[in-house]
């Protein structure tokens, strides 16, 4: 089946208005700097959790938990999702995913499956190769964010951000595009680095950004 790396059993904040529970996917294709979860990047990690197990669990939590997400990670680099998803569904689950959008064709087969979206978007095209590590990224994001405006699927962009990343006046320009294209709701992320100094620079009009959305919440240090 997939290969679930850990799990936390219950959260309030990873699937907006829903108990849930988060399974955190092992493998990922990109390499951004401030991943907090770089144990999650190999195709394969060492431990991990057994899928019967995890299912044993989540038949334990029906009428306790609204939903379970799968994060990573990047979910969607596991061929096996579809699968995984339908079998939470089928146990009467709302199913919520965490995606960086890379692999947008998969992305759309899964839509039919999923209740919401939180969508990473690492910043504007011009710096997301910078970002992620990976020639091309932007591209398939793009994709993705078409498809999940098209879909109707409750959607949450996501920006992780500071100064170095891109400048500020470039994170404007990000608000506007994202808005221009449909997006309602969208969190500004405060990015911490180890090692990394937080600059006079890292700032930013937060209410010229939420300015654009219907809901902007912005999580700081």
């Amino acid at each position: 089946m997939i290969r679930v790396a850990g799990m936390t059993p219950l959260t309030t904040i990873d699937f907006p208005g829903r108990l849930a529970a988060v399974l955190f996917l092992q493998g990922c294709p990109w390499r951004c700097s401030y991943c907090h979860n770089p144990e999650l990047l190999p195709a394969r990690g060492a431990g991990g959790l057994d899928w019967d197990a995890v299912q044993d669990f989540l038949g334990r939590r029906r009428g306790l938990l609204d939903g379970v997400v799968f994060s990573g990670g990047e979910p969607t680099s596991q061929a096996r999702l579809p699968d995984a998803i339908a079998r939470v569904k089928a146990m009467g689950f709302q199913v919520g995913l965490h995606t960086g959008g890379m692999y947008p064709a998969r992305l759309q087969r899964l839509l039919p499956l999923l209740d919401w979206v939180g969508l990473d978007i690492k910043g504007p095209a011009a710096h997301h190769d910078a970002i992620t590590g990976r020639r091309g990224s932007a591209a398939p994001v793009e994709l993705s964010l078409g498809y999940l405006l098209e879909s109707g699927v409750a959607l949450e962009c996501r920006t992780t951000w500071h100064s170095d990343l891109f400048p500020t006046q470039a994170l404007y320009q990000l608000a506007e595009q994202l808005a221009a294209r449909g997006v309602r709701h969208w969190v500004l992320q405060e990015c911490h680095e180890p090692g990394r100094r937080r600059h006079g620079d890292d700032t930013a009009d937060l209410a010229r950004l939420g300015s654009h959305f219907q809901h902007f919440t912005f999580r700081g240090g």
